[in-house]
């Protein structure tokens, strides 16, 4: 057999992903704003877990959190893509974004409990793995999405793998409804990926 089509292979795979990263890393967020949402983000959770907004205690954490986002800016924020001023991102992410994902989920985790006590109840139960695909591209949103899945009653992301610039995700769903793996998508990722893909490349 000819090596000329896993040649072409090889190389349409090095080109998809090659056009991904350009993508990314033109749709990336400058430094400063990576190190100022990081802040934010890590301030907020400093004075949501000390649970005391006395001065002292907000000026310590306001300059460690800004020390670790210096050196952790990255880790957070390098996958958002939201375009526009630093301001409008802000707010963006605190009153739409965070609020309209905790709706989503709170909705998804209650109509899940329903569904999974009822299968326990009928014992009407039809386990198996699903492979469903997402357009999300980047690992911050990708590792959320497979979480949230996870988080739903009756359903586990067990696997993740990335090809020829797609990635597909290996859910364990405790009443399979249908093999068609887009219907699959549907059914499982709910509104949760198209949320994710306000935010996340």
């Amino acid at each position: 057999m000819s090596r000329v089509p896993f040649y072409l292979r090889e190389r349409l795979d090095e080109i998809k992903q090659r056009a991904l990263f350009e993508t990314y890393e033109a749709q990336k967020l400058p430094k400063w704003e990576q190190i100022v949402l990081t802040w934010i983000a890590l301030f907020s959770f400093w004075v949501i877990i000390s649970t005391n907004i006395r001065l002292e205690n907000l000026f310590i954490g306001g300059m460690a959190t800004f020390i670790i986002s210096l050196f952790m800016y990255g880790m957070l924020t390098s996958d958002i893509r939201k375009s526009g001023h630093i301001v409008e991102k802000i707010l963006y992410i605190a009153f739409f974004v965070i609020p309209q994902y905790l709706f989503i989920m709170v909705f998804r985790l209650i109509e899940s409990n329903f569904k999974v006590a009822r299968h326990a109840i009928l014992m009407d139960i039809n386990p198996g793995i699903v492979k469903i695909k997402t357009d999300l591209h980047s690992n911050t949103g990708i590792t959320i999405l497979a979480n949230s899945i996870t988080l739903t009653p009756g359903t586990l992301t067990v696997d993740v793998n990335k090809k020829l610039g797609e990635t597909y995700l290996y859910v364990h769903w405790i009443n399979v409804e249908t093999l068609n793996r887009e219907k699959a998508g549907e059914k499982i990722k709910g509104d949760i990926e198209g949320w994710l893909k306000k935010i996340f490349w």
